[in-house]
């Protein structure tokens, strides 16, 4: 039983290829996607593998990996299991080519409602109204993101959309927005950009952008021999966007190493648990997925308590 809980963003500074496998469509490597939504997601065990590769590098004290993950499965005997829990990351925002203001942050009524409740889980409170645009509509807070002869419509990709300027969006992307990203000054412009070019589409048309504005990259396998590119060696690989926001529960229970309170040592409470690993990844940079040499896969985590 995890006693202790907390949503943990990861807001993506590189394109993140966390992968599902290969695949018979075009993209031979495409990334790992709901089944329900085929919104992008990044598995929990992805996750809590990432933070266990790295843990040592981003400031955490080795001795406390297996107490906090759990220790290596080929470890002889004493296995028990972690005391943190990852659960799969969610997609919160999706950056999408604009005309104006080079892009704005996507989102949709059921990506808020599932943060939102993520966000209550926790005790923490988004109590913001959730818009519900039409199809082919949006809604949006910044009258700088309009074109058109009227200055009336959204242009995001080659996509026209009629708007709603709403003056209560800026009250929920602001929550987003500082819950979401670091304080530093390093996000400040990101921070303020969410804030004002959050534009709610409708679920359908947001469904449309998250699964084919992503990143799709084409690479050659080279004949180490004569050094140029192998028949059929071309393949494709996608890729999240860098500027892409997701949340997963993060989840502590008191150590299961088979000490007790009284035993004192490394038990752990739950709080105890889910302070050490705040206090290791919180505002660090994370790389999850594959690619890492080609700097592929850096994010920045923010924890969230409630």
């Amino acid at each position: 039983m995890f006693e202790k809980q907390a949503a943990l963003f990861l807001y993506a500074v590189s394109p993140v290829h966390m992968g599902a496998g290969t695949a018979t469509g075009i993209i031979d490597n495409p990334i790992q996607r709901e089944r329900h939504t085929q919104h992008p997601t990044f598995a929990g065990s992805g996750i809590k593998g990432a933070v266990r590769h790295g843990f040592e590098a981003i400031g955490g004290d080795p001795s406390l990996m297996d107490a906090l993950f759990g220790p290596e499965s080929d470890a002889n005997g004493n296995l028990h299991a972690g005391a943190v829990s990852f659960g799969d990351a969610q997609l919160v925002a999706f950056p999408v080519r604009s005309l104006k203001n080079g892009y704005v942050y996507a989102t949709c009524p059921q990506a808020l409602a599932r943060a939102r409740r993520l966000m209550q889980l926790i005790g923490v409170s988004w109590n913001r109204e959730i818009p519900q645009p039409e199809e082919g509509r949006c809604v949006l807070a910044n009258p700088e993101l309009l074109a058109g002869p009227g200055k009336d419509k959204l242009h995001l990709e080659a996509f026209e959309y009629s708007v709603q300027v709403s003056p209560d969006l800026p009250k929920l992307s602001e929550k987003i927005a500082n819950d979401a990203l670091p304080d530093s000054n390093g996000y400040a412009f990101f921070r303020e950009k969410l804030k004002k070019d959050l534009v709610v589409l409708h679920d359908s048309d947001f469904a449309y952008f998250a699964e084919h504005a992503t990143l799709v990259e084409p690479h050659v396998r080279i004949d180490p021999i004569t050094g140029t590119a192998k028949k059929g060696g071309l393949f494709y690989t996608e890729n999240l966007p860098p500027e892409s926001l997701l949340v997963a529960p993060l989840l502590a229970s008191q150590t299961r190493t088979g000490r007790k309170q009284e035993d004192k040592g490394d038990w752990e409470d739950a709080a105890g648990v889910l302070m050490k690993i705040k206090t290791v990844i919180n505002g660090k940079t994370l790389q999850i997925g594959g690619d890492a040499t080609t700097g592929r896969g850096l994010v920045i985590a923010k924890v969230v308590e409630g």
